[in-house]
């Protein structure tokens, strides 16, 4: 008798999966997008995420050409500003490809190209700053040196 029980229960719940596993599938289009950053330079790059689109999709813009946008959960786009987009507020537009709903979400282009982050300090001194620095490493030898001998000379002649 247990046996059964517990073999009804199992079933159940097999069951209970199984039909909500179809509609955990189903998508009912875009929904929360979010752009990072919210407000971009012209000519740089910005990430656009939006749920709901299992299979993938497009996003657009006036501001960027058409970008599709990765498969999953939570799918994802680099979009690239164009460095001509004229600054001001801009609308995107989200199209899963399983479902014809458009969802629209707004950004702000600034003008100008933002920071250049450059390489920061990763590379080496040139050779020309190598020079100097040891030019200065000897400039300050021979002077401490000059300054030691001279010091020396009057204190021993006080003895």
């Amino acid at each position: 008798m247990r046996a059964s029980r517990a073999l009804a229960v199992t079933a159940t719940a097999f069951a209970a999966v199984g039909l909500a596993a179809p509609m955990a599938a189903a998508t009912n289009g875009p929904s929360n997008i979010t752009v990072n950053p919210y407000s971009v330079h012209q000519g740089a790059t910005m990430k656009v995420t939006a749920q709901g689109c299992g299979h993938g999709g497009k996003v657009w813009s006036n501001a960027f050409p058409t970008t599709e946008l990765s498969a999953g959960g939570t799918g994802y786009a680099r979009v690239h500003i164009r460095h001509n987009t004229t600054p001001g507020h801009y609308n995107l537009s989200v199209k899963c490809h399983d479902n014809s709903r458009i969802e629209t979400h707004k950004f702000t282009v600034l003008a100008g190209n933002g920071a250049r982050g450059g390489l920061g300090g990763s590379m080496g001194p040139s050779s020309v700053e190598m020079q100097v620095g040891g030019g200065l490493v000897a400039a300050a030898a021979v002077g401490g040196a000059v300054f030691l001998v001279r010091r020396r000379r009057t204190s021993h002649a006080a003895f």
